[in-house]
């Protein structure tokens, strides 16, 4: 998955630009910098790339789902409704914004379900935080049309799925704002970082000031610019941004590379009738950064899963992750914080110590996520597939 496979001469000329001029800094200097504004390049391409009015880039994954709950007005008093399988930054961005996290249902998607939603909104749910996971897209129009259906603000975490759309639309344009995620295991890296992107002015610029505790960026004295609103630091450095750019520059090739090599892959699989994939509701649209795929159990997916790792195939088993998954988030579930965030303050009607999610279970508990590499030679896939088929022949007998 990680677009770190291909680092090279194109990531050293980008970073050295910054370095010749020693402005390491995102914002400011003029002068000195001599022309060179990685960040400012960075969410050009980017806004260019999925199709966006605006982009704007930060220290992390993380940092860009904050910026964009802060710039949708989402905090204090709201429930925003979150899946129970994504990474824990997703569900972090609502608490420490003051918001509660309502978990819903999962289909077979790998991503929020519309009858999980609609099952989980209140009077309080003021947002759905969209989750496209593990590369790929939930069923949208069902999604779009609840949340205007009542008028809830649609946000989406797209950190795995840069270069996924839905009919033709990049995903991360279907809500108010999408953020997507450049750390090192992502489709591309900048080592640390994030994005986010809008079709929305004001929320842009929300994001631009939030990000920078506040300023406006207006004019070239920092000293001197105005704080309309109060922020935090989240911004990325230039040197990461440089090295974001020239990932980015690889992105169509790291998505035709992908494509190949899954397909090749899932042909291998699909001979197995007991196997069933992840639905996919626009499959050219997938960034094909994972192959998911359901065994008929949770004991043969284990086993599964088990076997491959030890044959060398890199797969996740997420129902026994650590970080992705509620059923492991034992600091969530006793809301250990050193931030001491007051959640009985906030009236949360969901006991997550007790919570139970049969479908979401049902779906993790089965699934084998193996993750796609743009390095694999031809020799590389069919080892793996004579590996699976080993297994998969005992396993499956």
């Amino acid at each position: 998955m990680p677009g770190s496979e291909l680092f090279g001469a194109e990531e050293r000329k980008e970073v050295m630009d910054v370095l010749e001029t020693g402005i390491m800094f995102r914002y400011n200097h003029d002068q000195p910098r001599k022309g060179i504004w990685k960040a400012r390049e960075f969410e050009k391409e980017l806004a260019d790339f999925v199709g966006a009015k605006y982009a704007h880039v930060v220290s992390s994954g993380s940092t860009a789902v904050a910026t964009m709950m802060a710039a949708c007005g989402v905090g204090t008093g709201d429930e925003v409704i979150v899946p129970a399988f994504t990474y824990i930054a997703t569900i972090e961005g609502a608490l420490f914004n003051g918001a509660l996290p309502i978990f819903a249902e999962i289909d077979d998607t790998l991503c929020l379900s519309p009858e999980g939603i609609r099952a989980a909104i209140t009077p309080k749910t003021k947002a759905v935080m969209l989750v496209q996971m593990c590369g790929a897209m939930a069923r949208m129009d069902e999604i779009v049309a609840l949340c205007k259906e009542h008028n809830l603000i649609l946000m989406e975490d797209t950190a795995q799925a840069l270069g996924a759309s839905y009919k033709g639309k990049a995903l991360g344009l279907y809500g108010a704002m999408g953020t997507y995620s450049f750390d090192f295991f992502k489709i591309i890296t900048a080592g640390e970082g994030g994005g986010i992107v809008t079709n929305d002015e004001q929320l842009y610029r929300n994001a631009d000031m939030y990000s920078d505790h506040g300023h406006d960026h207006i004019g070239d004295n920092r000293g001197m610019e105005n704080h309309p609103v109060l922020g935090f630091n989240y911004r990325i450095s230039e040197l990461h941004a440089a090295v974001g750019l020239a990932q980015l520059r690889k992105i169509n090739h790291l998505l035709q590379t992908n494509k190949k090599n899954k397909k090749v892959l899932k042909d291998a699989l699909s001979k197995y009738p007991q196997i069933t994939f992840r639905f996919l509701p626009d499959p050219e649209g997938d960034s094909a950064t994972f192959l998911s795929f359901f065994m008929p159990t949770e004991e043969l997916a284990r086993t599964t899963a088990r076997e491959f790792g030890k044959a060398g195939i890199g797969v996740n088993y997420w129902y026994d992750n650590n970080y992705h998954y509620i059923r492991n988030w034992e600091h969530l579930k006793e809301m250990k914080t050193l931030a001491k965030i007051p959640v009985e303050l906030l009236g949360s009607r969901q006991d997550l110590k007790t919570l139970h999610l049969p479908q979401s279970d049902l779906i993790i508990g089965r699934l084998i996520s193996i993750g796609i590499r743009v390095s694999w030679s031809e020799e590389d896939l069919q080892s793996i597939i004579n590996k699976m088929d080993t297994i998969l022949k005992e396993v499956l007998a």
